[in-house]
């Protein structure tokens, strides 16, 4: 089968591309495409898709992916991978939500209460309307991320 996507490499690309390989100090993945591109190129080795596939241990759609995206976008695409064109599921917490959570959890607590617990703030940003429902884990995860901590200098 005819490939779509030719890979041409320059020789400074070329060079570029085994230094990186050869000095071993990037992500995997990168490494992973720029050999893959080493391998593919049309006017050094031109290895077909499978024989890539099977030497460096990957799909061939991944050969053919990274192939179509020196062709497309250009070499610094071609080793980052693709990047989400949305993500998998929309944050429950936009920053208003969260500044309304942690403006909640330095609050005082609910009357018959010491503190605030994961799932009393949870019933809590359901109640005021920040969110249509939202998990302790959410919570959980949100309060982490802060540096302030309604709770005394010590614990434990």
């Amino acid at each position: 089968m005819k490939k779509k996507y030719l890979v041409r490499l320059t020789e400074q690309e070329r060079s570029d591309l085994r230094s990186r390989v050869n000095k071993g100090r990037a992500v995997a993945y990168k490494i992973k495409h720029a050999n893959i591109l080493l391998a593919a190129d049309a006017d050094g080795p031109a290895w077909t898709d499978g024989r890539i596939a099977e030497a460096f241990s990957c799909h061939r759609r991944t050969v053919e992916n990274v192939r179509r995206r020196l062709v497309l976008r250009g070499l610094e695409a071609a080793l980052e991978r693709k990047k989400q064109d949305r993500p998998s599921r929309e944050r429950k917490l936009d920053g208003d939500g969260e500044a309304r959570l942690i403006a909640l959890a330095c609050s005082t607590p609910p009357d018959g209460r010491d503190r605030w617990t994961l799932q009393l703030l949870a019933d809590e940003l359901v109640r005021l309307e920040v969110v249509d429902a939202i998990a302790n884990q959410t919570v959980r995860r949100t309060l982490k991320k802060t540096t302030s901590s309604p709770i005394g200098s010590s614990v434990g």
